[in-house]
């Protein structure tokens, strides 16, 4: 099978590269962005060298979805930072779409669930399916903003912090392309209601619908300083407010974030 937009990103004008390996598809996206694209995706079955967050390694084996989305932006890098956001829901309805196709094809009654987890990962059953980056860079048009979506479609990595799963280990069989096709669909969805950061309030209602962990004890280590309480909701903003024992709302700019039992062992 070969890559291709879905009807709605094609109508959107989209432009697509597909790489049959790269290093990192951010890095691609930033260097086109810099020689003035706009509006594109690249992808690839095959990433080397991709980073997650705090540069950790983000390898996608052949047969996995390495994608990153360019948008080139008039807003500032705060709003811009909500973007990631969007790109939690558009990978999340991806896949709960692309998940339920293959299990009515294979005659089954159930397909798994997908949820977001603050900041940038999406789970099923509690395990890493998919891990997003969200980078920017000024350039001559706006602001460049790439959103780095991995996915785990056929293999999962063992050596994560969070356990990681694939679609493939939870039953679903699809390829990379079919989930791409439907990925580029649903944001051309989000980034329509997101709209410049003006709609986030929208986004942030549908993300907090699909949270993992509302409502529930979490832990979330910031550098050296590990912050406990119950998961009450994100900001305007988009920052994670914790509420802590003593009541009071902490607010939550970055940090690795741990729930219920690994919660209570002080996110270690």
């Amino acid at each position: 099978m070969t890559f291709a937009l879905g009807a709605r990103a094609a109508a959107g004008g989209y432009g697509l590269v597909v790489f049959d390996q790269a290093g990192s598809t951010n890095v691609e996206a930033l260097a086109a962005a810099r020689q003035g694209a706009k509006a594109s995706w690249f992808v690839t079955t095959e990433q080397t060298a991709g980073r997650g967050r705090r540069q950790r390694p983000w390898i996608a084996p052949r047969g996995n979805l390495a994608s990153s989305v360019l948008e080139v932006l008039n807003v500032g890098p705060a709003v811009a930072a909500t973007l990631g956001f969007a790109a939690g829901l558009a990978i999340s309805t991806a896949l709960r779409e692309v998940s339920r196709e293959a299990v009515l094809r294979s005659g089954g009654s159930s397909s798994p669930d997908f949820v977001v987890k603050w900041p940038n990962d999406v789970l099923a059953g509690g395990r890493k399916i998919v891990g997003m980056l969200l980078e920017a860079e000024q350039v001559a048009g706006g602001l460049a903003v790439v959103a780095g979506i991995g996915t785990n479609v056929v293999a999962a990595p063992t050596d994560t912090p969070t356990p990681a799963v694939s679609l493939r280990d939870l039953g679903v069989e699809v390829s990379a392309e079919d989930l791409f096709s439907a990925l580029s669909d649903a944001w051309v969805e989000y980034f329509g209601i997101w709209n410049e950061g003006r709609g986030f309030g929208d986004i942030r209602k549908l993300w907090l619908e699909r949270a993992a962990g509302l409502g529930q004890p979490v832990a979330i280590r910031s550098g050296h300083a590990i912050i406990e309480g119950i998961f009450d909701t994100i900001d305007e903003q988009g920052c994670m407010l914790v509420r802590t024992a003593e009541g009071r709302l902490e607010p939550i700019t970055a940090g690795d974030v741990h729930f219920g039992s690994v919660a209570s062992k002080g996110a270690v």
